[in-house]
């Protein structure tokens, strides 16, 4: 129901996190965002809340190792299928969608090679097929590409690299809509893979700066 007003027991919610989410949920022009204490437990948690036992998910070949790991391996014994397609091959990226499919994942610039997607292709395709789409745009960071604005649905922040800015944080956002940023709070705090006070607090310091540094 989008409560999210609790801050009587840590992994429920806590000032300073709520305001590094506000803040963050600002900067990518999103209805609000979610705080995870690392990039994996962010994507592991989305993947997870979104798929359930024979759907199928397409992501592409140029997306973090570790991500592609859990989607073609780990999720595999749960029955979710997962097709690895080109980034930047359009016309692959449709083609690998099948009726059970239920995200579309990619890095937009992609790390290491700096590829970067037509995300509003990206969005449309999505869109047209009503899958959920997701991108990793922590390279380019919200000063550079703010991806919600060309229709994605959820975009992810490895908040451990520029956003933090000063190499003593691990964090990661996701900033989405309201009902999205709903949903996948009431997983967190089941999962526990919750941001501690002391890192919200040192992200909103490497957040003042950001748009200096980038």
């Amino acid at each position: 129901g989008g409560a999210k007003e609790r801050s009587e027991y840590g992994r429920y919610g806590n000032p300073t996190v709520a305001e590094a989410e506000a803040a963050l949920a600002a900067l990518d022009g999103a209805e609000d965002a979610l705080l995870f204490s690392s990039g994996m437990a962010a994507v592991t948690l989305v993947l997870l809340s979104f798929m359930s036992s024979n759907s199928h998910l397409v992501i592409t070949n140029d997306a973090y190792r570790r991500t592609r790991q859990f989607c073609t391996q780990f999720l595999k014994r749960y029955h979710v299928a997962a097709t690895v397609v080109e980034a930047g091959d359009y016309e692959a990226m449709e083609a690998a969608l099948q009726p059970n499919t239920r995200l579309l994942i990619s890095e937009s610039p992609t790390n290491p090679y700096l590829r970067v997607l037509d995300l509003e292709r990206v969005a449309d395709i999505g869109r047209r097929h009503g899958v959920k789409t997701l991108i990793d745009a922590t390279f380019a960071t919200p000063i550079n590409q703010r991806p919600i604005e060309f229709g994605i649905d959820l975009v992810l922040h490895s908040a451990t690299k520029y956003l933090g800015g000063h190499n003593d944080l691990l964090a990661c956002s996701i900033a989405c809509s309201d009902a999205l940023i709903s949903l996948l709070r009431q997983q967190l705090w089941m999962f526990g893979a919750v941001l501690d006070p002391h890192n919200a607090y040192l992200l909103l310091r490497g957040l003042k700066t950001l748009a200096l540094r980038v």
